[in-house]
């Protein structure tokens, strides 16, 4: 007795089954199904178990304690706050402080690792050393360690107020920050501004034009003389015309502690310190890597060409060089966003001290505070990658590449 051979399944049968269950076919689609039934029943337990715990300790579920009364006072605030204010406010004025660390140390970090590569590699014996060990020391202690060093055991041993550094009795250093000028802006603040803003851009054009010129007819203009011109001319015409644009309120010293002026608190010193230093070490190893990667005949074709050991560096090593250090350089940039958080320890008041820290002790919305906190920082990270994923399209672009 023969037995008829079964007609294969259609093609779009069998498309479907490799698309949902992968290489085990429809048993593999049966695995996902009752995974994906664990992960539901699991969320449904935890949200379950939160809403009774929060019904146990009658506490209301939703984002409306952002309306109420803060009542505590913040240390440093880029904008008014007092502590009549509600905890939206305390929001924006954390956001704004963690903003402000990570930009400045960001900013800081990114100079003093291309600095420290560059010492890496340089072909004198004493500063590649002093390199070498810097970068080997500071990437090999703690952060937190670094954070808790600068705090207290350099800023908390400067002098007191009464007997600060003093310098053109104008800044003042001592134990509680350092006092500085604190500008006003008067009536010819706004021509100043928009004389500075058309300088830039004059200066941009200037440069943009240089380079085409450059690298369409192979023909050198020497800019900087008008680029200096623009950038000092029109501020100053401003100045002379419409008057200064800013006045500066001094500090003096009043019993013990100053009145006046504007004050950096030490907690914002040592962060912004800590976290640059320490991602500078991480950086330089980075830029070094990204700058050997690049042959070295390049350089010897930029020395064949008469230019000098740092205009091959600047000119022909870097721009290839760059294509490797941005994937790694945001990472770190990423790192230091977060790390920022680590300002809980000193005190300093950023999203994660008066926010996720005495606003959520005193309203207990634990689920609604976190949620907002990670969402925040998701979107810090978020908009650097994006940012510097934009930086290197355009630098693989410009290569040809």
């Amino acid at each position: 007795m023969t037995t008829e051979p079964r007609n294969p399944p259609p093609q779009y049968v069998l498309r479907l089954k490799r698309a949902l269950g992968g290489k085990a076919g429809w048993t593999g689609l049966v695995v996902q199904i009752a995974f994906a039934a664990v992960l539901a029943w699991v969320a449904y337990e935890i949200v379950a178990n939160a809403r009774t715990n929060l019904e146990t300790q009658r506490i209301a579920s939703g984002f409306g304690f952002l309306r109420n009364t803060a009542g505590f006072d913040v240390s440093q605030n880029l904008i008014a706050y007092t502590g009549s204010d509600t905890y939206t406010r305390v929001f924006l004025v954390g956001l704004l402080n963690t903003l402000l660390v990570s930009v400045i140390g960001i900013v800081f970090a990114t100079i003093i690792g291309f600095v420290l590569a560059l010492c890496r590699l340089s072909p004198n014996w004493l500063l590649s050393r002093l390199g070498e060990a810097y970068v080997e020391a500071v990437r090999n202690l703690p952060l937190l360690f670094q954070l808790l060093f600068w705090y207290l055991a350099v800023l908390a041993a400067l002098p007191a107020p009464r007997q600060s550094i003093n310098l053109f009795n104008a800044f003042f250093l001592s134990n509680r920050g350092l006092v500085i000028p604190r500008p006003i802006g008067e009536a010819g603040l706004d021509p100043f501004l928009a004389a500075v803003a058309a300088a830039i851009l004059g200066s941009l054009l200037l440069r943009g034009n240089a380079r085409r010129a450059l690298f369409q007819r192979g023909q050198a203009i020497r800019i900087w003389p008008y680029v200096l011109g623009v950038l000092i001319g029109l501020p100053l015409l401003t100045v002379l015309v419409f008057g200064m644009p800013l006045a500066f309120e001094l500090p003096q010293l009043k019993g013990f502690n100053f009145a006046g002026g504007s004050r950096v608190i030490p907690e914002l010193v040592a962060l912004v310190v800590a976290l640059s230093t320490y991602t500078a070490a991480f950086i330089a190893e980075i830029v070094r890597a990204g700058i050997q990667s690049v042959h070295k005949g390049q350089m010897e074709a930029g020395s064949s060409l008469g230019l000098s050991r740092g205009a091959t560096l600047r000119l022909v090593v870097m721009p290839q060089a760059m294509r490797v250090i941005v994937p790694p350089l945001t990472n770190q940039y990423l790192n230091l966003t977060k790390n920022s958080s680590l300002a809980v320890a000193i005190g300093y008041p950023d999203l994660v001290s008066v926010f996720a820290g005495t606003t959520l002790s005193q309203t207990g919305q634990a689920i609604e505070i976190i949620a907002i906190t990670m969402g925040v920082y998701l979107v810090l990270s978020l908009v650097t990658s994006a940012i510097m994923s934009v930086y290197g399209w355009r630098i693989s672009r410009s290569l040809g590449a």
